[in-house]
């Protein structure tokens, strides 16, 4: 059979297939009769076969786009995918993503080690050559004074709600990206991920030298360690995502490089969504309190409150380790009981 003879036949059914598939997506499967229901399961497989029919003699493009469209779509409709449902992202967020770090923590453990040699790194290099402090000093802090910018904010009125909220969601964005550069550059074998939490513990490290080295550490860590915590916590997460990810790749375990790649990538992605509800805790932090200085805010109550954060934080991410320590005990304890 020739192909525009093929078409001319098949026609009429790739036609009423599009009707009821313009039907279905209205209205949904319930807008179809029983009948209908049934014609377009049967369509789907006929048109399915035309398509490779179309395919295996080099007919028209625009015939073949045309029944690639249809097919797509009545399996969109016939095998509809499974809707994430709150209690699932909930689950995750409770149970999942704390059962995650505790397989996952010599990851974290490893980046969370990353981080702080760049932090002590950007430390000690500040102590030994001041003038180091254009290579390591972030530029938007070049040219304040530790001591002005105290006095400053002690005289200021602190930021309206407006600027506050704009903030915070500027430092959202900026940390979410962060984080999936972190993430992302796991394809390096790990190299670009541990480069980048070593950076952004240099800049850290160096600033804290700056102002440590004008009398004023109080000063600075109450700044930064209210959002610092959750934030730090949540960027080497990610970056612990990004050495998994180059786990794949190095240490495939006796399978086939792509299918390690694949299986270890899911946890990597499960891990990083992790980190949003901490990400979004430290932009609200550092829009708000983080932001309102001494004499408003003291420098004790600031750290108190940070402690707090980093309690409630790693209190959550340990959760499982806790559960399964408890878990443990009962059942030594039941065990000792035994006859």
């Amino acid at each position: 059979m020739e192909v525009a003879e093929f078409i001319e036949s098949r026609r009429p059914r790739w036609e009423k297939l599009e009707n009821l598939l313009d039907k279905a997506e209205a209205g949904g499967l319930r807008a179809l009769s029983l009948e209908e229901a049934r014609s377009l399961g049967k369509m789907y497989r006929a048109v399915s076969s035309d398509l490779l029919w179309v395919r295996s003699r080099s007919g028209s493009a625009d015939v073949s786009a045309y029944l690639n469209d249809l097919v797509g779509r009545a399996y969109a409709i016939t095998y509809p995918g499974k809707r994430p449902r709150m209690a699932d992202v909930w689950g995750f967020v409770a149970r999942g993503f704390p059962a995650l770090m505790r397989r996952e923590w010599r990851m974290y453990i490893a980046s969370l080690l990353m981080f702080m040699a760049g932090t002590g790194f950007g430390y000690l290099g500040m102590v030994m050559d001041p003038d180091a402090a254009h290579y390591l000093v972030p530029e938007e802090h070049l040219k304040l004074d530790p001591v002005e910018r105290a006095q400053d904010e002690a005289a200021g009125d602190g930021m309206s709600v407006g600027q506050q909220a704009n903030f915070s969601a500027f430092l959202f964005t900026h940390n979410i990206q962060v984080a999936f550069l972190a993430f992302a550059l796991g394809i390096t074998v790990g190299i670009g991920t541990a480069l980048m939490l070593f950076v952004n513990g240099l800049f850290l490290g160096a600033l804290a030298q700056v102002y440590t080295a004008k009398g004023m550490a109080g000063w600075f860590w109450a700044w930064i360690l209210p959002h610092g915590i959750p934030e730090i916590t949540a960027i080497c997460i990610a970056g612990a995502a990004g050495l998994v990810i180059a786990r794949g790749m190095a240490a495939p375990k006796g399978l086939p490089r792509g299918m390690a790649l694949r299986q270890e990538a899911v946890t990597a992605v499960k891990l990083l969504f992790g980190t949003l509800a901490l990400f979004v805790l430290a932009g609200f932090i550092e829009g708000t309190v983080s932001q309102i200085h001494p004499p408003k805010l003291s420098v004790a109550f600031k750290v108190s409150f940070a402690l707090a954060v980093g309690t409630g934080v790693y209190a959550y991410l340990c959760s499982d380790f806790l559960r399964a320590r408890r878990e443990e005990a009962a059942v030594a304890a039941t065990a000792l009981r035994a006859p």
